[in-house]
This record gives C-alpha cells, structure tokens and sequence, in this order.
C-alpha cells in the first residue's frame, strides 16, 4: 500500500515544539528518529550482555527528524501542506527563542513494506528494564533466567521498547503491576506495554490508540505472544468515550498529550490508583507534575533517563 512520508528536520531541542505545532493540526501519531540515541545504545557498556554488537550496522550522523505518514489520496497531500505551513509558523513563532535545526519539510510517496524493513536493519534484541527482553520477530534470542521476553513487530505503529519512554513505561509496570491488576493502556502503538502488563501477571488490559494500523498492530502483537486472552486494542482518542475501570493508567504520551489526559484519568481508577506517565522532556516535568497534582494524584517518583522521565501518581 502507498502512503505519503512528511519528514521534518529539526534539532534535539526542536523535537518536542514540532511535535506540539502537529498536535495543533491533529496529528498526534508520529515518529522521531534521533540517530543519537541509535549510537548511543550501541555505545552503551553493558550492550554485550544483551545482543550481539556486529548485527548493528552504523548508524549516519544526521540531525533528529520528526515523521508522519498519511494515505497516499488528496487528503493526505492536503495534509501534508497544512504541516509545511504549521512550520512556517513555528519558525516565525519561536525564531530566535530556540533552536529548531534546519526544519525542512520533505514529503515522499513509498510503499509501506519499505518503512517496515528499516526497523530491521538496526531493531535486535534488547534488555528494557530488570526483566524484560524485548526481541523482534525476525531475530533469535535465547531466554534465561526469570526473563520476560515480548516479541515486537513495530509495523507502522511506534513502540519497540529502545526509546528512554517506552523504557521507562516498562520499568514502572514492573514495579506496579500486580496479580489480577485490570491496566489501560492509553497510546498503546504496537501493544509493547499491554503485552508486558499480561507476562507482568495483569488480568485485564484494554488499550487504546487513535490510529487504525496502530491497533490493528497491537492486537497482532498481542495474539503473537499468547495474551489476547486477556488484553485486546481498540480505536479512540485517548479515553474520550471508554468505560472502563482500571487499577493502573499508563500513557506513554507526548507532555501535551499527558496533561490533556490527567483530568480524565483519574475516573477510571479507583482510590489508591496507579497513573503511570511518560514520554515526559525533563524540561516540562514540573509542569506536567503540577498538573497531575490538579488532577486529583498524589506524586509517587519520578524517575528520569537522560533528557525524558515518568512520573507515577496515586489516586487521592
């Protein structure tokens, strides 16, 4: 199938502005492809223990880019002007405030098997947190010990479990979940988090995403590793119309996105509830933190991984 690429060109502290400028037009669904943070999982010390280092090729040193795709039809090219003009107004906006990078708009039309098969030059099997393993399809990994090992297969949805916020996400529900926990999973993209919420012993788990290939995604993902029984998809905008009542929230969102949904979130949980954010800058951490606050949550921790952190609250 066609789709239309948009590709953004910015910088590492543009990456958060043009994500916010996207949201302005609708788009919440994008991906950020940070070279940066490829090398830097490659020169991490203990990267040995996890997979082997001669299956990374090199990654190009190439400024950060922020990505959407859209159908290949006159919606999607119409689209794809409006973010051009979404820039122009962000660079007049912030011009001499901040540093955007170069901010381009490149738009392509390709073919959705290609964008798959670039997940795999540089996806391989990777510890995210103490227990889990996170290994893609087409890879071999042998499991030890009391691992958990969930199988990915990104598709075109976002969620590999390398980036420091689906990482982070990780190791809260490690530390959170327990046995028969019901968990929402708000931004669900491939399903990582709602798969390791079930190996983490949760009995129920629903999660939500705006984008159709998204939970079409999750719910393959979900089915590959043996917990559609009890976890399962669906489509929706954040919690907007969803009845269901959990013991844990986890949105792995956008700042934005996480302050938008706090107010709501406490209506699925019970007293003594768990609210796990991320996808969080540290630059707007006490900004998100005081809106948790508001939301009716008593701050837990908050716990940081290089220039992104999660912050976990109570139900008051």
């Amino acid at each position: 199938m066609k789709y239309i690429e948009v590709k953004i060109t910015t910088s590492e502290t543009g990456i958060e502005p043009v994500s916010a400028a996207l949201m302005g037009i609708g788009i919440n669904d994008v991906e950020i492809d940070d070279p940066e943070e490829i090398l830097g999982m490659i020169a991490a010390p203990a990267a040995t223990e996890w997979y082997d280092e001669t299956q990374i090729p090199e990654v190009e040193r190439k400024a950060p880019s922020v990505k959407v795709y859209m159908d290949a039809d006159d919606a999607g090219r119409a689209k794809a002007e409006e973010i051009r003009g979404a820039m122009e107004r962000l660079r007049e906006n912030l011009a001499g405030l901040m540093d955007l990078g170069p901010l381009t708009v490149e738009t392509s039309v390709n073919d959705d098997a290609e964008w798959k098969d670039r997940w795999k030059e540089y996806f391989v099997p990777t510890r995210v947190s103490e227990r889990i393993v996170v290994k893609p399809t087409w890879r071999e990994y042998q499991r030890t010990g009391d691992e958990l090992v969930i199988e990915i297969d990104p598709g075109m949805a976002f969620g590999t479990g390398t980036h420091e916020t689906t990482s982070l996400s990780l190791r809260m529900l490690e530390k959170y979940v327990t046995p028969a926990s019901r968990v929402l999973d708000v931004g669900t993209g491939s399903g990582i988090l709602a798969i390791a919420a079930v190996l983490l012993g949760a009995e129920d788990v629903l999660g939500i995403d705006i984008d159709e290939d998204a939970v079409r995604v999750a719910n393959e993902n979900l089915a590959l590793n043996g917990t559609a029984d009890k976890a399962r998809a669906i489509r929706g905008d954040l919690t907007a119309g969803v009845d269901y009542k959990a013991d844990i929230v986890v949105a792995n969102l956008l700042a934005d996105l996480v302050m938008r949904l706090s107010p709501d979130a406490g209506r699925h949980l019970e007293k003594g509830g768990i609210y796990i954010t991320s996808g969080i800058l540290t630059s707007k951490k006490a900004q998100v933190a005081e809106v948790v606050k508001q939301s009716g949550f008593d701050i837990l921790e908050v716990l940081e991984d290089g220039e992104w952190c999660s912050i976990v609250g109570r139900k008051l």
